[in-house]
């Protein structure tokens, strides 16, 4: 595609893309896709990125592992393609490559943005916090994904002035009436099943081992016919994240004599994941509250509430800007086991009307969430560096 001299142009540096397909993941190829629109964008990312870009979209791959290797040759690769290229902004798709980010935009002059997620921030590590928090503090900008995110970004001595807040966006999905008897045919559940569901990947910050232990008892004691699908697998590549197993959440829930009441179903395609919000009766996020371990959003409450799924979550980290109270689910006392399984029963009971989920949603759209990026940036308000 050729290059118009009268768009901004932007070179994004990111460890966090397509094949791994994570939250994170998602996040920076509707970063990419919808910049591509109304800038020039060029990508710093990991080997394999490039059959997954946006079309337009040229990337600059570099080795995904081991971690140092690929911030030396990220920070390589950016800074040549910075001096060769010239961008007007260079941003950083975490707080991990915000050194990166910076490096390269030096060598041309471009103003700097780091789009930062939570956990990026509190990495209690001394070399990260002595290199990568001082750099943070340089960047033009700094836009968080949450309001608790924000806090923390001030927190670290980053001028709240250049902070800025704009949640992820999510899809939205055109309702599919067969989904709910697809899926249920699928993977087994019977047509009076009330499914739970689980999204996310399983570190000990997700909680669903407490869960199965805490709260699912007291759910299946009022509930018999509950039952929890959990979809996701451990992390790989996550920057500070402790896994739960499979075999531990089984074993939590054995304990707890619930076991029959739990599914794994491990990692699903789109379109299976799609088939799942919509087949499910409610969305469980039972977050912890972990120092140094951080939810920073919640994007799968938001992709929940765009399949008209109702979210029932402990209100912690950035989780309060995901789910708005008695709108798309109920926020309850973090740790209060009781109080999340009543909200459980009371939303299985009394359902929140799927029109007002919806709409709650359609304020997370990845169209919105790139107009409010580059208005945080400061991006196409001047092509000068």
């Amino acid at each position: 595609m050729a290059e118009r001299e009268d768009r901004p142009r932007v070179l994004i540096v990111t460890r966090n893309f397509p094949p791994l397909c994570g939250g994170m993941e998602r996040l920076n190829w509707h970063l990419a896709d919808e910049l591509a629109r109304h800038c020039e964008l060029r990508l710093v990312a990991p080997a394999g990125a490039a059959s997954h870009v946006p079309d337009g979209v040229t990337v600059s791959e570099v080795p995904l592992d081991p971690l140092p290797r690929f911030l030396l040759h990220a920070a390589h690769r950016a800074r040549l393609e910075a001096r060769r290229w010239r961008p007007h902004w260079v941003i950083a798709g975490s707080g991990l490559t915000a050194p990166q980010a910076w490096c390269a935009a030096r060598a041309c002059g471009a103003r700097t943005a780091a789009y930062v997620h939570g956990l990026d921030l509190t990495v209690s590590h001394s070399v990260y916090r002595a290199l990568w928090h001082p750099v943070l503090r340089r960047m033009h900008r700094v836009v968080a994904n949450s309001s608790a995110t924000a806090s923390l970004a001030c927190g670290l001595g980053i001028d709240p002035q250049r902070v800025s807040v704009v949640h992820p966006g999510a899809d939205s999905p055109e309702f599919d009436v067969q989904a709910r008897e697809r899926f249920r045919t699928a993977h087994g559940f019977g047509a009076d099943s009330s499914v739970l569901l689980s999204v996310g990947r399983l570190t000990e910050r997700k909680g669903l081992r407490e869960f199965v232990a805490e709260v699912l008892p007291r759910i299946v004691q009022r509930r018999p016919e509950v039952v929890l699908a959990i979809v996701g697998d451990a992390p790989m590549h996550a920057l500070h994240a402790r896994t739960q197993s499979v075999r531990s959440i089984l074993q939590a829930a054995q304990a707890a004599g619930v076991g029959a009441h739990v599914r794994v179903l491990g990692k699903l395609d789109e379109e299976s994941l799609n088939d799942a919000y919509f087949a499910a009766d409610l969305h469980v996020f039972p977050v912890r509250d972990l120092a140094h371990d951080v939810e920073g959003f919640g994007m799968v409450a938001v992709e929940a509430a765009a399949h008209a799924l109702a979210t029932v979550a402990y209100a912690c980290g950035g989780v309060v800007d995901a789910v708005a109270d008695g709108i798309s689910g109920s926020l309850v006392p973090p740790g209060d086991a009781q109080a999340f399984a009543d909200a459980v029963l009371r939303l299985l009971q009394r359902p929140l009307p799927a029109q007002r989920i919806r709409r709650f949603a359609d304020d997370f759209t990845w169209p919105r969430f790139s107009a409010r990026l580059m208005r945080a940036a400061g991006i196409g308000r001047s092509s000068a560096p």
